[in-house]
C-alpha cells in the first residue's frame, strides 16, 4: 500500500506537470502555427501600433495645461484699469504671502498688426520667473533687459520685417529688437517680449503662483486651479484615448474571438485525441486560453515597437501641425500599459469563449470531426434588446446633463451597453438573414446559411463590422449637424480667392474687435478716401469682383433660448444681389432676411432686434415671445437663396432693403468684398495688408478652419477601410473553415462560379448588414443623445450627409463582394478528408 499511496495522491487533473504541458503545446501550436494565427497576430500588433501613435498624437497636439499654468498650481486673470489690476495684484498677493509663496506677474497689451484683423501682445514677463518658465523659450539673441529693448515671436517678425538688430516703434516708444523668442507650449502665440513693469497700459494681466497643500487660503473668482481644469474637462486628451483604445480592443476582440473559434475548430479531432488520453476539459481550455495569452503579448510586444518607430518618425511633423514642442518620449505611457493590457484581455477573453465551446463536444463528436448545434438565438436576442434599451436612456441621460459639465460615466456606459447590444443581437440577425433566403440560388443559400451555422465566428465579425461603421456614422452625421447649425455657422471664412477689406470704423475698428465705435458709419470724407483705397487693392490683386458691404444695426435672435445668430448681417443692395446673379424678381418681396444657410428660413420663433434692444437688458415678450415691437421684429421672413456665398465672414445671410425701411433703419458701407481669378499668394496677401494699414483699414483672408466635408470625407473612408479590413480577415477564416465544405463541392463537380458566387454573398452580406447595423446603431446613440437640443441641426434632413451614407451603404458591401469574387474560385489543393494535425 505504500507503494500505491502517492499515486492515489495526485490530483485528478494532473496538477502542475499537467498546466505545464499544456502551456507548452500552447506555445508550440504558436510556433509551429504561427502562419494560421498571423491574422489575429497581425490584429493585435496592428491595434497596439495604431493605439500608440494615435493617443500619441491626441494626447500631444492639445496643448498641455502648461500652456495655461506653467509650472503653477494656481492661475488668476485681471483685467480693468491699471489701477484696478494694481489694486488686485496687491491684494493677491498680502493673502499668498501669508503662506510663503511669491507670484509671477505678466502683463500684456493686445495690439493690432496694422492692415490686418490679426492681433499680438505686448507681454512684459520675467525669463527666469518662478512659474513662467514652459510659457518662454528663446530661439536667438538674447532676452530684453532694458526698457528700450524688445524680442519678438517670428510671426511678429514676420509682419513687421524685422530682425535682431533693428529698431521699431512700438506701443509709442523705439525698441531695438536683441532676439527672437516662443512660446514652446503654444507655437502661434504671437507677443512682443519687454522687460518686467514695461507694459504701461495692460489689456489682461496674468498672475501664477502656488500654495502650499493643506493651507486654507480665501482666494477671489478670478482664480483657477489646476486640479480644477483637469477635473472640469471630461473630455480630456487622457480619457480620450483610454476610449478610443478601449474601442481599439473590442473590435480587436470581436475579430479575435472568430480567428481563435476557427483554430479551435481546426484542432477538434486533436483536443478529442488529448481528452481520449485522459486530459480533462480543464486542460483542453487551459491550452487554447494559453494559447490567446501569448498570441495577445507577442502582437502587444510587436505592436509596441512598431508603434514607437511610427512615433519617431512622425513626431517632427506633429511639432509643425500642432505648433507647440514635443518631447522625444512624450507618450502617456500609463495609458499605452493599459492598452496592452487591454490587447492581451481582449486575447484571452476572445480565446475563453472557443475553449468553453470546445469542451461541451462529447469526445466521440469531437473525434468524428462534426461541427457543433448552432446555440438557439432567442438566448441572445432578449439581452440584446435590453442592452439596446438601457443604451438608449444611458445615452439620453449623457446628452441631458453634458451641457452642465456631467453625463461622462453614462456616455461611456451607453457605448458599452450599445456594443454589447450589437454583439447580442448578431446571431440573431444573421439566423434572421438566411431564413429570408430559402427560395434563393443555391450558392447564395449556402453561403447565407453557413453564416448562420457557424454564427459563433461570423457574428461576432459582423460585430466588428458594425461597430467600426458604427464610430464612422456617428462622426459624420455629428460633424455634418455641427456645420449645419445655422445659428451658430461652422466652416472656412472665405475661400482662397476672395478677400475682406473693412473700413477704419467697420467690423473690426480701431482698436480691434469688440472696440467702441467700432461698427459705426464714417464721415463723407474719410469714406470717399478709403473707397479710393480699397479699389486701388482690388486694382492691384486684379479683382474680378468687387462688392460693397453695407451693415446696419440690426441682428438676428432666437427667442427661446436667446442664442444670437453668429457673423455678419450685410445689407441686401441691388449690387451685392447682381454680384451673385440673384434677381429681384426670383425673390419674395416681402422677405426680411435672404439666407444661403439650409434649414434657417424653417426655423421658427426667429426675431430680427434692433435700436435699444440690448441695452434695455434684451427685453422679451411674454414667455420670451414675441418680443417688444419698439427695438424687434418677431418672426421676420427668412427666404433661403443659394446663391450666396457660403463663407462664414462672407455675406451669407443678409436683410433686405424691405426691412431696412419697414423699421427705419440707417445702413453704413463697412467694407468690401474683392474676388480674384486665382488663390492669394502670400506676397499679395502682405503687400494688400501693408496698403490697409497706410490707409487705417484692415484685411481678412481664407482661416485654416476645416471644411465639414474634411472631416466627413475622412471618416467614411477610416471607416470603410477599417471595414474591408475586418471582412477581409473575417472571409479569410469563413473559408478556412469551409475547406471542408468546399472539397466536398470541388467533388461534386461544383464550377469556379459557384465557389466566388459562395465567397462573395458571404463577403457582401457581411457588409451590408454590418453597415446596416452601424448605421442604425450610430443614428440611436446621436438620437438618445441630442434628445435635449445638444446636438442642434440633427433633426433637419440637410444635415443627413447622404452620399457618405450611400457609400457606406451601398459602395463598401459591394466592394467587399467584388472582392470575394476576385479572390475566391480556386480550386482546393486535395479533396481528400483532413487529417488530425
Amino acid at each position: 500500500m505504500t507503494a500505491i499511496e502517492p499515486a492515489l495522491a495526485r490530483p485528478s487533473n494532473g496538477g502542475l506537470p499537467a498546466r505545464r504541458a499544456m502551456v507548452r503545446w500552447a506555445w508550440r501550436l504558436l510556433r509551429r502555427e504561427w502562419r494560421q494565427q498571423l491574422l489575429v497576430l497581425a490584429l493585435i500588433t496592428t491595434a497596439i501600433a495604431a493605439t500608440v501613435i494615435g493617443i500619441g498624437v491626441s494626447s500631444n497636439t492639445p496643448s498641455s495645461l502648461d500652456a495655461i499654468f506653467g509650472t503653477a498650481n494656481f492661475r488668476a486673470t485681471l483685467s480693468g484699469t491699471p489701477a484696478q489690476i494694481s489694486t488686485d495684484i496687491a491684494s493677491l498677493q498680502k493673502r499668498v504671502d501669508e503662506s510663503a509663496h511669491r507670484l509671477d506677474v505678466i502683463e500684456n497689451q493686445i495690439l493690432t498688426v496694422p492692415g490686418s484683423i490679426e492681433t499680438f501682445d505686448l507681454r512684459a514677463q520675467n525669463p527666469k520667473g518662478l512659474y513662467g518658465g514652459p510659457l518662454i523659450g528663446l530661439v536667438s539673441g538674447h532676452y530684453p533687459v532694458g526698457p528700450d529693448e524688445v524680442a519678438v515671436t517670428s510671426s511678429v517678425a514676420t509682419d513687421f520685417h524685422l530682425a535682431v538688430g533693428d529698431t521699431w516703434h512700438v506701443a509709442g516708444l523705439t525698441r531695438h529688437v536683441v532676439g527672437i523668442v516662443e512660446n514652446p507650449s503654444n507655437l502661434l502665440d504671437a507677443f512682443a517680449l519687454v522687460a518686467p513693469g514695461q507694459v504701461k497700459s495692460p489689456t489682461q494681466v496674468t498672475v501664477l503662483f502656488d500654495l502650499p497643500r493643506g493651507v486654507p487660503v480665501s482666494l477671489p473668482n478670478t482664480v483657477q486651479s489646476r486640479s480644477t481644469a483637469t477635473s472640469s474637462n471630461a473630455m480630456n486628451p487622457e480619457t480620450i484615448t483610454i476610449a478610443l483604445a478601449t474601442l481599439a480592443m473590442i473590435l480587436v476582440g470581436l475579430v479575435a474571438v472568430a480567428g481563435f473559434t476557427v483554430l479551435a475548430q481546426r484542432r477538434r479531432r486533436a483536443f478529442g485525441m488529448l481528452e481520449s488520453l485522459g486530459a480533462t476539459d480543464r486542460n483542453v481550455r487551459l491550452v487554447v486560453r494559453a494559447n490567446g495569452v501569448l498570441v495577445g503579448v507577442v502582437g502587444a510586444l510587436l505592436g509596441l515597437v512598431l508603434g514607437l518607430a511610427l512615433w519617431l518618425a512622425y513626431r517632427p511633423s506633429l511639432e509643425t501641425d500642432a505648433h507647440h514642442s514635443v518631447g522625444t518620449f512624450a507618450l502617456p505611457w500609463v495609458v499605452i500599459v493599459i492598452a496592452m493590457a487591454l490587447a492581451i484581455l481582449a486575447s484571452f477573453l476572445a480565446a475563453s469563449r472557443p475553449a468553453r465551446a470546445i469542451t461541451k463536444t462529447s469526445v466521440v463528436a469531437a473525434l468524428a470531426g462534426r461541427p457543433e448545434k448552432p446555440r438557439a438565438v432567442h438566448r441572445t436576442a432578449v439581452p440584446g434588446i435590453i442592452s439596446l434599451v438601457a443604451a438608449f436612456f444611458l445615452l439620453g441621460y449623457a446628452g441631458a446633463s453634458g451641457g452642465n459639465g456631467g453625463g461622462m460615466f453614462e456616455l461611456v456606459i451607453g457605448f458599452v451597453a450599445l456594443t454589447v447590444a450589437i454583439v447580442l443581437l448578431a446571431p440573431f440577425l444573421l439566423a434572421a438573414l438566411a431564413k429570408g433566403t430559402h427560395r434563393g440560388p443555391f450558392a447564395l443559400r449556402m453561403a447565407l446559411r453557413d453564416l448562420a451555422r457557424y454564427r459563433s465566428r461570423s457574428g461576432a465579425a459582423l460585430s466588428a463590422v458594425g461597430l467600426a461603421i458604427m464610430v464612422a456614422v456617428v462622426i459624420c452625421v455629428a460633424s455634418a449637424a455641427r456645420f449645419g447649425n445655422v445659428l451658430d455657422y461652422a466652416g472656412p471664412n472665405l475661400s482662397s480667392n476672395q478677400l475682406l477689406v473693412y473700413t477704419a470704423n467697420g467690423p473690426y475698428g480701431p482698436g480691434g474687435p469688440g472696440n467702441a465705435g467700432a461698427g459705426n458709419a464714417v464721415t463723407t470724407s474719410s469714406l470717399a478716401a478709403e473707397t479710393a483705397s480699397a479699389m486701388g487693392i482690388a486694382q492691384a490683386l486684379d479683382a474680378q469682383r468687387i462688392v460693397e458691404l453695407d451693415s446696419t444695426s440690426a441682428t438676428i435672435q432666437h427667442a427661446a433660448n436667446g442664442r444670437s445668430y453668429s457673423g455678419p448681417l450685410y445689407v441686401a443692395t441691388p449690387p451685392l444681389l447682381k454680384a451673385f446673379g440673384i434677381k429681384a424678381s426670383q425673390l419674395n418681396p416681402d422677405a426680411d432676411v435672404l439666407s444661403m444657410r439650409p434649414g434657417f428660413a424653417s426655423i421658427s420663433k426667429m426675431q430680427l432686434v434692433y435700436g435699444n434692444y440690448f441695452s434695455n437688458g434684451g427685453r422679451r415678450g411674454p414667455n420670451g415671445f414675441p418680443c417688444p415691437k419698439t427695438d424687434c421684429l418677431a418672426n421676420p421672413v427668412i427666404e433661403q437663396v443659394p446663391a450666396l456665398p457660403a463663407g462664414t465672414s462672407a455675406p451669407n445671410t443678409v436683410i433686405t432693403e424691405h426691412a431696412l425701411h419697414q423699421l427705419h433703419l440707417n445702413a453704413f458701407v463697412s467694407g468690401w468684398l474683392l474676388q480674384t481669378a486665382q488663390p492669394l499668394s502670400a506676397a499679395q496677401i502682405a503687400d494688400t495688408r501693408a496698403t490697409a494699414a497706410a490707409a487705417g483699414m484692415s484685411i481678412e483672408t481664407k482661416s485654416s478652419i476645416p471644411t465639414s466635408a474634411t472631416i466627413i470625407d475622412w471618416a467614411t473612408v477610416v471607416g470603410m477601410v477599417l471595414a474591408l479590413g475586418i471582412l477581409a480577415m473575417s472571409i479569410g477564416l469563413v473559408r478556412s473553415e469551409q475547406s471542408s465544405d468546399l472539397r466536398i463541392l470541388t467533388a461534386t463537380g461544383a464550377s469556379s462560379f459557384a465557389r466566388r458566387t459562395i465567397s462573395a454573398t458571404t463577403a457582401g452580406a457581411l457588409g451590408l448588414l454590418g453597415a446596416v447595423v452601424g448605421t442604425v446603431g450610430g443614428y440611436l446613440a446621436l438620437i438618445a443623445f441630442s434628445r435635449n437640443d445638444n446636438l442642434d441641426g440633427l433633426s433637419s434632413l440637410t444635415s443627413v450627409p447622404i452620399l457618405n451614407l450611400a457609400l457606406i451603404l451601398l459602395a463598401m458591401p459591394a466592394i467587399a463582394a467584388a472582392a470575394g469574387w476576385l479572390f475566391a474560385g480556386r480550386e482546393p489543393r486535395a479533396i481528400s478528408r483532413q487529417p488530425i494535425e
